[in-house]
């Protein structure tokens, strides 16, 4: 019996590092599963995943596993992005960037990352014009 699409994404999303990072060409982790699921995508194409997380998607979609596309980015242990309060100037920038909505914070006032919810994925970086984010194993 042939597995249904939606089974199939979500058996694929399940697997994938939910990063939300873009690093894949997709807007986020669910779009490439709905992209490999139609077969218009690749299952190396997820820098966060590693060797590892391809290897699972190629089992599940019964494909020849590779090892993820070194080009696309590196693959990092998980972590967690913090703001040092002392240089945060408020300009909303990073709140705008994240994905996950894992930053809070108002305007000219300082924000901060609630580390439950934050991916890791490193897009509140290039958009910070005080470069007062850094990255933190989790």
């Amino acid at each position: 019996m042939q597995e249904t699409s939606n089974n199939l994404v979500e058996r694929l999303d399940r697997l994938l590092p939910q990063t939300q990072c873009g690093q894949c060409g997709f807007d986020g982790c669910r779009p490439y599963a709905e992209a490999m699921a139609r077969g218009e995508a690749g299952i190396d194409h997820c820098p966060p995943g590693g060797d590892a997380g391809a290897r699972a998607l190629a089992h599940v979609l019964g494909v020849a596993a590779l090892p993820f596309d070194r080009s696309r980015g590196e693959h990092k242990p998980p972590q967690v992005a913090l703001i040092v309060e002392a240089d945060c100037i408020g300009c909303t920038k990073c709140i705008q960037a994240c994905p996950v909505d894992a930053i809070v914070g108002g305007a000219k006032y300082m924000h901060t990352v609630l580390a439950d919810l934050c991916t890791g994925c490193e897009l509140c970086i290039p958009p910070c014009p005080v470069d007062c984010i850094v990255l933190e194993p989790r």
